[in-house]
C-alpha cells in the first residue's frame, strides 16, 4: 500500500501543479475578451479568432482544473443528504462513488475521445467560423482533461482506501455548510476582536 500512496502523491503533486497553474488562463481570457470588445465597439471589427481564444482558454482552464478540483474535495455533492451519515459511511459513499460513477464515466470519455481527437489532428480540423481557429488543440484539451481526472480518481480511491484502514488521516474531513460557516464566522468574529 505505501508504493500505491507514493504514485497518490505524485498524481497529487502533478493535478495540484496543473490545477493551480491554470488559473492564469481565466486572467488571459479575460483580457482578450475586453480587448476584443474595445476593438469591436472602437473600430467596428472583430475576429473570430480572438472570439474562439476565449472559449479555448476558458475550456483549458475548467477542463485541466477539474482533476485538481476533485483533489480539493471540491465537486458537488448534496451535503443535506450526505452529511446525515457517519464519517464511515460517508467514505463508504465516496469509494463506491468513485468507483461505480466516477471512474467508468472517465474511461468511457477517455476511450471515445482518443479516436476523436486523432481524427481531428489527422484531418487538420479547423472552424467552421470564418478566420477561426484550428479544432485539434480543443479536443486535445478536452482528452487531456478527462486523462488527468482518471488519474486523480485513481488517486482518491487509493486514499481512500488507505484512510479507510488508518493507514494515513483524512486529506479533506467533511465539515458541512452550516458547519462551515459557523466557523467561518466565529473566525471573522475572532478577527474583528483583534
Amino acid at each position: 500500500m505505501k508504493s500505491l500512496l507514493a504514485v497518490s502523491a505524485a498524481i497529487d503533486r502533478i493535478n495540484e501543479f496543473i490545477g493551480k497553474s491554470v488559473m492564469w488562463l481565466i486572467l488571459v481570457a479575460v483580457i482578450i475578451s475586453a480587448a476584443n470588445a474595445i476593438v469591436r465597439k472602437a473600430f467596428s471589427t472583430s475576429s473570430n479568432a480572438w472570439l474562439e481564444m476565449q472559449w479555448y482558454l476558458f475550456g483549458a482552464a475548467f477542463l485541466l482544473a477539474a482533476a485538481y478540483t476533485l483533489k480539493q474535495n471540491e465537486h458537488v455533492r448534496i451535503d443535506i443528504v450526505y452529511g446525515l451519515w457517519s464519517r464511515r459511511v460517508q467514505h463508504w459513499i465516496d469509494l463506491l462513488g468513485h468507483l461505480l460513477f466516477l471512474m467508468p464515466f472517465v474511461l468511457l470519455m477517455v476511450w471515445y475521445l482518443v479516436p476523436y481527437v486523432q481524427r481531428s489532428v489527422r484531418i487538420g480540423e479547423v472552424s467552421t467560423n470564418s478566420g477561426g481557429l484550428i479544432l485539434w488543440p480543443a479536443k486535445a484539451l478536452l482528452l487531456a482533461g478527462f486523462v488527468l481526472l482518471a488519474f486523480q480518481g485513481v488517486s482518491e480511491i487509493i486514499k481512500k482506501i488507505a484512510v479507510m484502514r488508518g493507514m494515513i488521516p483524512d486529506p479533506s474531513p467533511f465539515v458541512s455548510s452550516h458547519a462551515a460557516a459557523t466557523l467561518e464566522g466565529e473566525e471573522m468574529a475572532r478577527e474583528n476582536v483583534k
